[in-house]
């Protein structure tokens, strides 16, 4: 379905879908883009419990549990090309996929720094005050990290993004280290957490939207 939005832009909103399903659609959408039949594309959708592999060298070391472990728990383990280490997805946390150009501008760098930017200004919308952290990837409150990302390029079009910890159970994070960071280094929270209150996602979806495409300069 559309999320609305004042945005001209088009933003998809996939329900749950398993991982493996929306890479696929992903790139089916990265070609669309490529080949000009489409405009830029922001996608919203949870994932039921995975764990996925970035192409960060020795990612998975911060496994920490085997297939039966796995197995038992539910999780599925799945490699996948995306930048980054292993992390967690799962019912109640807001995955983005941007299927954007970046043509105008081929700079990957300053597309992270504004990908940081719209979950900091959303979050912003709720109290939090959200933060960079040097040397590490996602969004921070303090020592706390409540957003990861991980994106992919091809010829210039954008996929994977964001996954932000909304009313996500935290529980499976313990059977990884996540992105590669160490309990010593941070832990991880959401924002039902956080404020003490189980987050509406449409709301969320919404402001997500409108904070990316005013970002990305397509309102």
């Amino acid at each position: 379905m559309l999320v609305k939005t004042a945005s001209k832009h088009k933003t998809i909103d996939w329900g749950t879908l398993p991982y493996e399903e929306a890479l696929e659609k992903q790139r089916t959408y990265v070609d669309a883009r490529i080949q000009g039949r489409q405009g830029d594309i922001l996608i919203f959708t949870e994932h039921p419990p995975v764990y996925t592999l970035g192409l960060r060298k020795e990612a998975d070391k911060h496994l920490l549990c085997d297939a039966a472990s796995l197995a038992k728990a539910g999780i599925e383990l799945v490699k996948t090309n995306r930048g980054g280490d292993i992390t967690y997805h799962g019912p109640g946390q807001i995955v983005g996929y941007p299927i954007i150009s970046l043509t105008e501008k081929k700079d990957l760098h300053a597309y992270l720094r504004s990908l940081e930017d719209v979950l900091i200004q959303t979050l912003k919308h709720y109290g939090l005050k959200a933060k960079r952290s040097p040397g590490k990837t996602g969004i921070w409150l303090d020592t706390r990290k409540i957003a990861a990302m991980g994106v992919a390029v091809r010829k210039w079009v954008t996929y994977h993004g964001f996954a932000l910890n909304a009313n996500v159970d935290l529980s499976p994070f313990s059977g990884i280290i996540p992105c590669g960071i160490s309990p010593k280094e941070g832990s991880i929270t959401s924002m039902q957490i956080e404020l003490g209150r189980e987050l509406d996602l449409s709301e969320l979806k919404t402001i997500l939207a409108k904070e990316f495409w005013k970002i990305f300069k397509k309102s």
